[in-house]
């Protein structure tokens, strides 16, 4: 049994290296830098994410998936633009871009919404690099018109179902539903394709469980994903502040899970508690720093960029 560190030691010092410079960025910026509780005695709620139980006395707790409740918490506190640097956990995530522990930068921008969110991604990406980059930009509906010449307003389940069955040969699509064919395609069809940075906006609205409705189109959010090439590096959009909008939500996840057969959670009461009080217009993202790590070094998975796997 081997106690050496699973990555090299320019991984090991380039992790430092990047860890420096963003908190020089939001340093800079006027953020906060805060820190929440990895355990939480409520998780999300989505059916897609897999929570972590841990065992404490009489009442479970759970491995944080993401601190975003606890950090909307501190926004609704006054605590204006925040960022953390975090560990995030997630049941059954593992591969060559998975694990189920990795390292988060999340951050909360007061007064921005996901267009200028995803400028400062840019400027962030770029300061990190140490070069210029190239980004791109793309609808959610574009993509699949360009990349697959799908219509994903008006294609059938159906339909949906017989492409994914002839990308993916052998998986059972009979079952699944528009959102999980979607995904699908997205990860097994279009994102090999990628090339660079790209930024992936209006995502369906069934699609975003924290993320505002686009004013201009109710059936979209105002949520965005990065990729390069290919690679999922971020998860962002203009927060939704509305207690009574996102306790809905909640309650069709629960639903949802209850259809499915998951388990069934407690809505985050406090969360919700904070919304009430107020909290102003601001846009928040999640970026994966060992997915970039990989991206920034040329690493092939995510196992290079972790110092210990275990």
């Amino acid at each position: 049994m081997s106690w050496q560190p699973r990555a090299s030691l320019t991984v090991i010092r380039e992790r430092a290296r990047v860890y420096r410079q963003i908190r020089a960025f939001f340093n800079t910026r006027g953020f906060l830098e805060v820190d929440t509780p990895l355990l939480m005695p409520t998780t999300s709620t989505e059916v897609n994410i897999a929570s972590i139980e841990v065992t404490h006395g009489l009442r479970p707790l759970y491995l944080q998936t993401s601190p975003e409740y606890a950090m909307k918490r501190l926004l609704a506190a006054g605590c204006g633009s925040i960022f953390q640097i975090c560990h995030a956990f997630r049941q059954g995530e593992s591969g060559r871009l998975h694990n189920i522990e990795f390292s988060l930068l999340e951050w909360y921008r007061v007064g921005y919404d996901y267009h200028r969110l995803m400028q400062e991604i840019e400027l962030l990406i770029t300061t990190l690099s140490l070069h210029r980059c190239s980004f791109s930009y793309v609808s959610y509906r574009q993509l699949f018109a360009r990349s697959m010449q799908l219509d994903i307003d008006r294609v059938s389940v159906g339909e949906l179902r017989r492409r994914c069955a002839d990308a993916v040969p052998g998986a059972d699509c009979v079952e699944l539903d528009r959102d999980q064919c979607l995904d699908l395609l997205l990860a097994a069809v279009i994102a090999p394709s990628m090339q660079d940075y790209l930024f992936v906006y209006d995502y369906p609205l069934s699609q975003a469980a924290l993320a505002r409705a686009n004013p201009n189109d109710s059936s979209v959010a105002e949520r965005f994903e990065l990729f390069h090439n290919g690679i999922e590096l971020a998860n962002g959009f203009s927060e939704l502040t509305d207690a009574v909008q996102q306790r809905a939500r909640f309650e069709k996840d629960i639903q949802a899970r209850r259809e499915r057969g998951l388990p069934e959670l407690d809505i985050d009461e406090r969360l919700l508690g904070a919304l009430e009080s107020g909290i102003e217009d601001c846009a928040g993202v999640a970026l994966g720093l060992d997915r970039l790590l990989m991206v920034l070094l040329g690493l092939d998975s995510i196992e290079e960029a972790l110092t210990f796997r275990d």
